[in-house]
């Protein structure tokens, strides 16, 4: 009947409306996830810089537009922390992504399910 073929059409668009804020999802995951890795990559760097250092070097931290000295050893505690924080929110991105896939295949196989019934009532008519 024309009724069920239109509750399918409404079901299979919604269905393609959750698809597609899904992706956004994951798209806005990628692009959070690369800032974190760049952010990553240059705190490793200047982990790298401070191990270089001779103890008693000047180290200057960079607050506003003003250079404040500071000691070396809560410099590298510092860059450290964040470094931790940093990795600990891509793996929180990652588990993130895991589970948008997961309901990204299963809103597709929902989908897919849902087309092949729209067409054998459409082979039937």
């Amino acid at each position: 009947s024309s009724a069920a073929s239109r509750e399918l059409q409404k079901d299979l668009e919604a269905k393609a409306n959750d698809l597609s804020k899904i992706q956004k999802d994951i798209s806005k995951n990628h692009q959070v996830r690369k800032k974190y890795t760049i952010q990553l990559g240059e705190n490793e760097l200047v982990l790298k810089e401070l191990d270089l250092l001779n103890e008693d070097a000047n180290v200057y931290k960079l607050i506003g537009p003003v250079l404040v000295k500071q000691d070396l050893a809560e410099a590298n505690a510092n860059v450290k922390k964040r470094i931790e924080y940093i990795s600990a929110e891509l793996k929180r991105l990652d588990s993130t992504l895991q589970d948008l896939e997961e309901k990204q295949n299963c809103k597709k196989e929902a989908i897919f399910k849902l087309q092949q019934r729209i067409q054998a009532g459409k082979a039937k008519a």
